[in-house]
């Protein structure tokens, strides 16, 4: 109430206050105005800063890790341990999270086990479940974002290119973010926040007209009429990333109580070596070190003449050339420890300028996820964790920097920051590169 108070009489009580000043000499009358304006200013600021939910240091929690196919969704096993890390985590695991020195957690809800031929009996028990797992968090110490995580996905029909290419699956996703968000409204809005899209994969080529910002309008007013109290974390298009981010105007979505997130796994080559699921090169690469240059460590030039064999002796002959001409472009840009240092803060600026430009305070730009995979699953090679230590202590520098708070990708799973995923332990090596002055 107070600052409502001054900010009225900022704007309106100018003049009254000149009018029955006229007697007070010039220098008192100046400095006068000169402190009620540096009180509006503070004023505005903080409120338009203002979010109900805060946050600094957090991790990701698991998603699906085992993958059940969509004929299992019914299954009691699955519905009664939903979200599924709850099949294998205790109290004493999550307290384990906030001991180590995190906040909040990133909690992954798959929208297609609500959407894919769900009963409502299916619902409801997914509802009950997400209350659940919320209400473990909390009494864990810790905060939570409720993360909407869709995936793209070619061996589901619903999954993230599906929902935002039909308009008519995409009304029903509107739907589950009114019914989830609705339900989400009993928590508290100090300890609880919803993200209602994860990683939209459009608008990664700009020459063809932005197809998210209208998407993102439409979320936010979703997410908006079924928690009025809650924070939001919204997100820009092409992945998430901070490029996809810079594209979209703020103001369209005009809401103080938003916080704006991009991820980050920047240099990609690095960061999702031997993964096979991402549909280019990296499936062929295994062994660069971070930061490239590492004495003692397996040459860069050498590595990458492996991936290269690799390549030309693994991969479907028809996609060979492509693939080389991926890798060779990627690489370009980490020859050397400088560029790879570069590539991995250049996101981090363009979010800095882009929340310069709309006034947008540092702790409102989140970063929602970034890591470097542990192993990929049916690999034997598996990173060393001085590698992945020394990438994510330069990320979490990088966002520490800017002031904004972060969450890494994640507990368990390929780029897990635990020992293993059946001892939910942390590396200790991984958790000392996550410290922040």
């Amino acid at each position: 109430m107070f600052s409502l108070m001054v900010l009225f009489f900022c704007r309106f009580g100018g003049h009254f206050v000149q009018t029955q000043m006229e007697d007070v000499k010039e220098l008192a009358f100046r400095l006068f105005h000169v402190l009620f304006a540096f009180a509006c200013l503070l004023v505005t600021v903080a409120t338009a800063a203002a979010t109900t939910f805060t946050m600094q240091r957090g991790v990701n929690l698991d998603p699906w890790v085992t993958w059940p196919p969509p004929e299992r969704w019914n299954d009691e096993d699955i519905l009664s341990n939903f979200p599924e890390w709850r099949h294998s985590a205790s109290l004493e695991d999550l307290q384990a999270i906030r001991k180590a020195g995190f906040d909040f957690v990133r909690m992954p809800v798959d929208p297609a086990i609500f959407l894919e031929d769900a009963s409502e009996a299916r619902i409801t028990k997914l509802i009950a479940g997400t209350l659940k797992a919320i209400s473990m968090l909390h009494k864990a110490g810790l905060k939570v974002i409720v993360d909407l995580h869709s995936i793209p996905s070619d061996q589901r029909k619903i999954g993230t290119n599906q929902i935002l290419a039909d308009p008519a699956l995409f009304a029903r996703y509107l739907e589950l973010v009114g019914r989830l968000g609705r339900t989400l409204s009993i928590t508290d809005p100090a300890l609880t926040a919803f993200e209602p899209f994860n990683e939209p994969v459009v608008d990664c080529d700009l020459a063809v007209y932005p197809k998210w910002p209208a998407l993102l309008r439409q979320l936010h007013t979703a997410a908006r009429k079924a928690l009025p109290n809650h924070t939001l974390i919204l997100t820009g298009g092409c992945w998430a990333s901070a490029y996809g981010l810079i594209q979209i105007n703020p103001t369209a979505v005009a809401d103080d109580n938003v916080i704006w997130t991009f991820h980050s796994y920047e240099p990609y080559i690095l960061t999702h070596q031997g993964a096979g699921w991402t549909g280019d090169a990296m499936a062929y690469v295994e062994g660069l070190p971070y930061p490239p240059g590492r004495l003692g460590e397996a040459p860069f030039d050498d590595v990458l003449k492996q991936a290269r064999h690799r390549i030309e002796t693994q991969a479907p002959e028809d996609k060979r050339l492509a693939l080389l001409k991926n890798l060779d472009e990627m690489a370009g840009g980490v020859a050397d420890d400088a560029k790879a240092l570069a590539r991995l803060n250049e996101p981090f600026d363009q979010a800095d300028v882009w929340r310069r430009q709309y006034n947008i305070a540092p702790e409102r730009i989140y970063l929602g996820e970034f890591g470097m995979i542990r192993q990929e699953f049916g690999k034997d090679f598996r990173m060393p964790p001085e590698w992945r230590a020394a990438y994510m202590k330069d990320v979490v520098s990088a966002a520490h920097k800017r002031g904004f708070p972060w969450s890494v990708w994640s507990w368990g799973g390929a780029f897990g920051i635990t020992l293993a995923d059946d001892k939910r332990v942390f590396d200790p090596v991984i958790l000392d590169s996550l410290k922040t002055e």
